[in-house]
């Protein structure tokens, strides 16, 4: 069966069918977390942990790749391949080496290619184990997390700007219009100690009476903890970043046009005030010649009538 495909030959075909084509909706973003060739004890700690907080949206391969260098020319189509094949826009590549020990590379991918990366050394690491806490506060799967960043070489340092750009993307989960405050019960505390050191933490958030409207909000670290050391940065290519920022036009409202369940699109149309009483009428319209013919024709035959009575 062969189908047929519409090409448009002039600008007014192609923008008639932009029209009516399906509107794109953008889903939530999928992580990929991978092994490098070598890893260390800490590093696979790091990487459970990463796949524990976003394990409702995120994909995990714990076999070991060796032809993975995301800085290298050509290095990075293995994540490009794996970033297709499992629809992740979101990378976590760990490696450890004696050169770059508990290396961690974090990603972005815009359609299936490389977007930018962000190479960080992870130091004084504590795993979700190692924090006692009531099991009833721990965060629930799924749930929208606060973030805090402190510090000005947030705002100084090119580094640590990209870092937290990365951050955000990697933690936030969907994005939504809606919050439920009650819905809310963690948090991501990121101190920058240094212009290319953060120091990340992750806290249930706990929330109790105040007084007023505004509830009082009480922070229990639960885990991981670690220093981000910020090694190298990869920016995006100015025109891959301009294709990726580009963002569908607000659809136009029509104006007196309403949806009706039942009768679809519904639209009201302004007709001004005719005024018909203030029309002169001649004798020379049609109607009024019909009308006098039918009215005489009524005459005559009740003439008839009264003259042959029955």
């Amino acid at each position: 069966m062969v189908a047929a495909i519409r090409v448009p030959r002039s600008q007014r075909a192609k923008r008639e069918l932009l029209k009516h084509a399906p509107k794109l909706v953008e889903t939530g973003k999928k992580t990929l977390i991978l092994h490098g060739t070598k890893t260390s004890a800490v590093l696979n700690s790091v990487l459970s942990d990463i796949y524990h907080l976003k394990r409702d949206n995120a994909v995990k391969y714990t076999k070991k790749n060796d032809n993975i260098r995301p800085f290298e020319s050509g290095g990075e189509t293995s994540l490009e391949f794996f970033s297709l094949k499992t629809d992740c826009s979101l990378i976590v590549y760990g490696s450890h080496s004696k050169k770059r020990p508990n290396n961690l590379v974090l990603g972005r991918t815009y359609d299936h290619h490389i977007y930018d990366l962000v190479e960080v050394g992870v130091e004084n690491y504590k795993p979700m184990e190692s924090f006692a806490y009531d099991k009833k506060l721990a965060p629930k799967l799924g749930s929208k997390p606060f973030f805090a960043f402190i510090g000005q070489h947030f705002e100084s340092s090119e580094e640590l700007k990209h870092l937290k750009e990365v951050l955000l993307d990697l933690f936030r989960g969907e994005v939504v219009e809606n919050l439920n405050l009650a819905g809310v019960d963690r948090i991501y505390v990121c101190t920058a100690i240094s212009p290319t050191t953060v120091y990340m933490m992750h806290c249930a958030l706990r929330l109790k009476r105040s007084g007023t409207s505004i509830p009082r909000m009480e922070l229990i670290e639960v885990g991981p903890s670690m220093d981000l050391v910020v090694r190298r940065h990869r920016l995006p290519v100015e025109s891959l970043k301009k294709e990726a920022m580009k963002s569908a036009e607000p659809a136009k409202k029509m104006k007196n046009v309403m949806k009706d369940p039942v009768h679809g699109r519904v639209g009201k149309v302004y007709m001004p005030d005719q005024e018909v009483g203030k029309l002169t009428l001649t004798n020379d319209i049609k109607g009024l010649k019909r009308e006098r013919r039918e009215a005489k024709k009524n005459k005559e035959h009740s003439k008839k009538q009264k003259v042959n009575p029955e």
